[in-house]
């Protein structure tokens, strides 16, 4: 049972006036402290998440296996939980220094990159310290994290707690911060809609560190702002919203990176301390996504299973569709023809249904020239190439009226051109590839690069035919082709 902020404070008052307490402070020996804490009720899970110190780390504390030393370890510690004046001088800090940060406001957790919000949050206190910790490292070195392996155990971890934990919604008018209200969660949304509409148009690699930027000062400052419960819940899926559109920025720059993966964690996290079970369920629809390109496909079938699950009764017809897809996507890449063309099935059924009203304004792009594309995709998969490119004309055709969406556009018209080329329409497919670099000329994405490599294996099969010689000598001017064509596989 997590102790509400207000009795923190009596426990820590309780026991810190304690003799023996005060003299394990003078000797520096938190993990006496630790555990004098645990036996009055506060955990390790919610002590990490106040001080921001990670849980393994203060549990070796504790068990005296890795004794602290580090002065920043100590004031931590002591701001994040508010220790009183005599037991801040006992620890050797400034006793006038314990209002500076104030209890249940985030600290940076001094963890490793390679830890850095891979962890699921088990409060809302410890959602915004990941996620603030998260924007800090990436603005101070992304590449870190890019290089970073994908974890298939955390997807896995972040699902099932999910799916299972109880809600536990942001805590009232924390000391500190300013007073936040509807109005800057407005604000804040508005500006993000922005970075989504850059992210549709030119592809994550182009608005993706000014986004983290914006979050890392304006996200941050509300989060430790003074709230009511509902403008809380409000601002934590605001917040929750706008870390997704990183996480799909990222996964977009780099498909296959780590730092993909932690955003996406981080996101489930804050939605769940929102309470927003619909939005919490889109973002495992997103993982699903990612596990199916990084490779993982039983994964990414149970990522849209898991989201499928936790949301029934309550979610549209719509985002029950979009479940679906995202599990027909998976089954196609394993070659599960038979349940791929259950679960697409399953998606026309739900689809059938769907009331765009009632959908959330983050689902409403899902139309049928999107549910279109996602056959397509599912098709060229299974080898039905004729299938493939019918599915795929349709969803061209019903995205090439503007240029929102000019990434999904390309992902289209480049699957469109594989279906030709399976089909042994040389000319078709590569005419058809053309236009897509054509089109794609503004984007930066991995996954756009990415498309068009398979394109290219493709073509290598194919020999040295005239249509294919041409497509090379004019696909050479597209910027996009020689990205696709390097053997490094530099970015975008």
């Amino acid at each position: 049972m997590v102790l509400a902020i207000s009795e923190v404070r009596r426990v820590v008052e309780r026991v810190c006036a304690r003799q023996e307490v005060l003299d394990a402070c003078a000797k520096r020996d938190l993990g006496f402290v630790i555990a004098v804490l645990n036996e009055h009720g506060l955990t390790q899970g919610q002590m990490a998440s106040l001080t921001g110190l990670h849980q393994n780390r203060l549990s070796n504390y504790k068990t005296g296996k890795h004794p602290p030393k580090e002065y920043s370890v100590f004031a931590s510690f002591a701001d994040g939980l508010g220790l009183p004046p005599t037991a801040r001088r006992a620890l050797g800090l400034d006793a006038g220094a314990a209002t500076a940060a104030g209890l249940g406001v985030p600290q940076p957790r001094p963890a490793s990159a390679a830890e850095i919000s891979l962890e699921y949050p088990g409060t809302p206190a410890q959602a915004a310290g990941n996620v603030a910790s998260l924007w800090r490292a990436d603005l101070a070195d992304q590449g870190v994290l890019v290089r970073g392996r994908i974890d298939p155990g955390a997807w896995n971890d972040a699902s099932l707690r999910w799916l299972v934990d109880p809600v536990s919604p942001p805590e009232d008018d924390l000391p500190g911060g300013v007073r936040v209200g509807m109005g800057d969660i407005e604000r804040f949304r508005v500006t993000v809609e922005a970075f989504g509409q850059l992210d549709d148009r030119f592809g994550g690699g182009h608005a993706r560190p000014a986004l983290v930027q914006y979050l890392s000062g304006d996200g941050d400052r509300l989060l430790r702002g003074r709230y009511t419960g509902a403008v809380g819940s409000a601002l934590f899926s605001a917040v929750a919203e706008a870390t997704l559109l990183a996480a799909w920025m990222s996964y977009d720059s780099a498909p296959g990176s780590a730092l993909a993966q932690r955003y996406f964690i981080q996101a489930l996290g804050l939605a769940q301390a929102a309470g927003d079970r619909l939005l919490g369920a889109s973002i495992l629809d997103a993982m699903s996504h990612q596990a199916t390109y990084t490779g993982r496909f039983g994964e990414a079938a149970n990522l849209a299973r898991a989201a499928r699950t936790g949301t029934t009764g309550i979610a549209t017809a719509t985002l029950t569709a979009h479940f679906h897809t995202m599990e027909a996507r998976a089954l196609a890449r394993l070659g599960d023809a038979r349940a791929c063309d259950r679960a697409l099935a399953e998606a026309v059924r739900q689809f059938e249904r769907r009331m765009p009203a009632d959908d959330p304004g983050w689902i409403r792009y899902f139309d049928e020239a999107e549910l279109a594309a996602e056959f397509g995709h599912c098709l060229r998969d299974l080898g039905r190439a004729a299938d493939a490119a019918q599915y795929a004309s349709r969803s061209v055709v019903g995205t090439a009226d503007g240029m929102a969406f000019v990434r999904s556009d390309f992902f289209a018209t480049m699957v469109l051109a594989d279906a030709h080329l399976a089909s042994g329409d040389l000319e078709k497919g590569c005419a058809t590839a053309l236009r897509a670099l054509t089109a794609g000329e503004l984007i930066r994405s991995g996954r756009c690069v990415n498309y068009l490599r398979e394109f290219r294996q493709h073509l290598m099969k194919v020999g040295d035919a005239t249509a294919v010689t041409d497509f090379h000598e004019q696909a050479r001017e597209s910027r996009l082709w020689r990205i696709a064509s390097r053997p490094d596989k530099a970015g975008v």
